[in-house]
């Protein structure tokens, strides 16, 4: 991902390394700074947590490739990336959309820890209420009396 170049042995420099060769590049540099912008955004299928624009993988080459002749079509950089989402699914997105599928994504942990919380509140409390003896009918209560006047 870095790519070091020492000028002297005292100096060492570190620059990003980018992985798009210079036959991919487009000839327009405000194309190529367009294309640049939204390759940083989209994810190498291979790697997963690099951008097409750092990786060396033949399909990050690919996505790169196709990002350019999107371009050169004259779509929008919202119309690349719908292109590429419906080819590749949000997965191919470094930062996903902002949707309701992304907030159950992210909520139902949240919602999960809250129920279980829950849960064990209530559990909790339950065992901590004794119960009361249920109350002695009239024929119980003789029944006990004639018991232990028997045995007493």
């Amino acid at each position: 991902m870095f790519a070091l170049f020492s000028a002297t042995p005292q100096l060492t420099l570190v620059t990003p390394a980018y992985a798009v060769n210079p036959d991919e590049m487009l000839k327009d540099p405000a194309l190529e700074a367009r294309a640049r912008r939204l390759s940083a955004g989209l994810r190498c299928l291979v790697c997963q947590n690099e951008s097409i624009d750092d990786s060396n993988a033949d399909l990050a080459k690919d996505l790169r490739l196709l990002v350019r002749e999107r371009i050169k079509a004259g779509d929008t950089d919202d119309e690349v990336i719908d292109y590429l989402v419906s080819r590749y699914g949000e997965f191919v997105l470094l930062k996903p959309r902002l949707d309701w599928a992304t907030l159950a994504l992210w909520a139902t942990p949240l919602v999960v820890l809250f129920c279980g919380i829950a849960l064990a509140g209530i559990t909790v409390a339950g065992r901590r209420k004794p119960k009361a003896p249920p109350e002695l009918s009239d024929a119980e209560e003789a029944a006990i009396a004639r018991i232990t006047a028997d045995h007493g």
